[in-house]
């Protein structure tokens, strides 16, 4: 393993491959007006740090990242931007889904499910999904756990 460093260069260059240009020249942008240098820090620390580091593969970092946002909760627009970086990257829908399902018994199933619209939220505006659904977003609509169906299957949680 190669000694922890910090590459500003690395890490804006990183975000680009992950987040698209859009992210690098208007996101970081206008949070840099809102507080100076700290879009800079989060980039150089985070994307020029910890991702430049040994033992894990960019993707598997993704889905890292993926587990890291559900668990905690009240993240939304971080982990919809890690959902979009991480089918940019070839992160599979039905991948992301399943690692959703997965954290259940640990997150908890409200986290899960939140975790779930965010990612069907990106798949419906991105016109990609999951190979296997009936259409119906997680938690919403028609389906399991939905008022359609008394709120059973796993609703109530």
């Amino acid at each position: 393993m190669k000694r922890a460093a910090l590459d500003r260069e690395a890490g804006y260059r990183l975000l680009g491959e992950l987040a698209g240009p859009r992210t690098v020249e208007g996101t970081l942008a206008g949070l840099d007006r809102l507080a100076p240098g700290f879009a800079d820090w989060i980039v150089t620390a985070l994307f020029g740090g910890t991702y430049q580091r040994d033992g894990l593969a960019l993707r598997d970092r993704q889905i890292a990242t993926l587990a890291a946002l559900t668990a905690l909760g009240g993240v939304e627009p971080q982990l919809d931007d890690h959902v979009r970086n991480s089918l940019r990257i070839g992160v599979e829908p039905a991948e992301i889904v399943e690692v959703m399902v997965h954290l259940a018994p640990y997150v908890g199933v409200p986290k899960a499910l939140a975790g779930l619209r965010v990612a069907a939220a990106a798949f419906d505006e991105l016109g990609v999904g999951p190979a296997e659904t009936d259409g119906a977003s997680p938690g919403t609509g028609s389906g399991p756990g939905t008022a359609e169906d008394g709120g059973r299957e796993g609703g109530a949680a």
